[in-house]
Parts: structure tokens; C-alpha cells; sequence
């Protein structure tokens, strides 16, 4: 009960919606309704290397947050949010006698947790980006010709997701086509080619590319 008026009390309130987004969010991409790379968006590596990016990519390369899916960064900034908040009530506000000016410096340590929370998400991500530089690296050509399964509800020219067998877990892809083929989850679909600015594989009935 106390664990509940912690968690729903200002500002930790905040996080814990935000946190209960995230679940939510990764339970759709469990079922393969949506892509695990939702709001990414791509980014030429020569800009990025110049340090030419703008907007959001140029935010995250700044903040050493980029090359990990944007999803996973705002999962971990929401977690490590909640936690200081969390902490904060537990060990501060709620022994202050703080009535009204609550709201007012609740919000400075929502603030303030959301800027502690990017270096440690940073600190957090630099392992997990070595990990997607090299899966894509891996997979980038050496895939291609090669049969997965369609996980997502449907492949567009715009998303779409399909599951590669490796002996182990299995290779979680992006794919593109052109809606009109249909693909649906559980299809079988060629890798024909890779889509550099994507990150991401055209794809072709298997039907298709045997020519049947």
C-alpha cells in the first residue's frame, strides 16, 4: 500500500505513466503488432560523422545516445527517471511539510531526475551499441537470399519485421515491400536486398524468388 502511494504520488506520478507506456508499448511489439524501431528514423553516417545532424538524431548523438533503436533509449531514461524520483520521495519530499509548493518543486525534480538519467542511459547504452553495430554488421549481406518469417501484422514500404532462424533465438529484422503483396505474419519471405538508409531488407515471396 505504501509502495502504491509512493509510485502514484507527484512527481514520481509522472514516470510511473510513463513507465506503464513503455510496458504497454513492448507488449504490442511482443505480439509483432508494431516495430521495435517505431520512432527511429534513419541518419546518414557521413552527417552524423561530420556532426551535421539536426533535430532528434543530432539530440541523441549529442547526449552519446545514438545508434541504439530510440525505443530502447527512452525505455531506459523512463526507468532511470522512476527510480530517482522514487528515491527522492521516499527519502525527501514526503517528510517535508511542502502542502501546495509540492507541485512546483516536484516538477524541478522531474527535471532534475531526467538529467541525471542521460548520462547513466548513456553509460547504459554504450554496451548495447556495440551490440547493434554488430548484428547489423553480421547481418547486413551475409542474410541475403535467405527465407524468415513475417512477424508483424503487415510489411510496408515503411515497416515491417520479420523473424530469421540462426540456431539460436532467431534474428529479429526489419523488412519493406510494397503493401499491395500482402504479407502477413507468418509468411515466408526472401531477404532479396539490403536498404543501407533503413537498416533494413527488401523482401520477396519465396514463391516469388524461385520463380513458381
Amino acid at each position: 500500500m505504501e509502495f502504491l502511494q509512493i509510485v502514484l504520488s507527484f512527481p514520481t506520478l509522472l514516470f510511473t505513466g510513463m513507465f506503464c507506456l513503455v510496458m504497454i508499448y513492448w507488449l504490442v511489439v511482443a505480439l509483432g503488432v508494431v516495430d521495435i524501431d517505431l520512432l527511429d528514423f534513419g541518419v546518414d553516417s557521413a552527417a552524423e560523422a561530420a556532426g551535421q545532424t539536426e533535430g532528434l538524431a543530432g539530440l541523441l548523438s549529442k547526449l552519446k545516445l545514438n545508434d541504439v533503436p530510440v525505443t530502447v533509449v527512452l525505455t531506459l531514461l523512463t526507468m532511470v527517471g522512476w527510480l530517482i524520483t522514487y528515491l527522492c520521495e521516499v527519502w525527501l519530499l514526503r517528510h517535508l511539510p511542502l502542502g501546495i509548493l509540492r507541485y512546483p518543486l516536484g516538477l524541478l525534480v522531474a527535471v532534475g531526475a531526467l538529467m541525471l538519467a542521460v548520462p547513466v542511459c548513456s553509460a547504459l547504452c554504450r554496451p548495447l551499441r556495440a551490440l547493434f553495430r554488430k548484428a547489423e554488421t553480421t547481418t547486413s549481406k551475409s542474410v541475403l537470399g535467405q527465407v524468415a518469417i513475417v512477424r508483424s501484422g503487415k510489411v510496408t514500404l515503411s515497416q515491417g519485421e520479420a523473424v530469421l532462424e540462426d540456431g539460436g533465438a532467431g534474428l529479429i529484422l526489419r523488412v519493406r515491400a510494397d503493401e499491395a503483396k500482402g504479407f502477413k505474419r507468418g509468411d515466408r519471405v526472401v531477404l532479396l536486398e539490403y536498404l543501407g538508409p533503413e537498416h533494413a531488407y527488401r523482401v520477396i515471396s519465396e514463391n516469388e524468388f524461385r520463380g513458381d
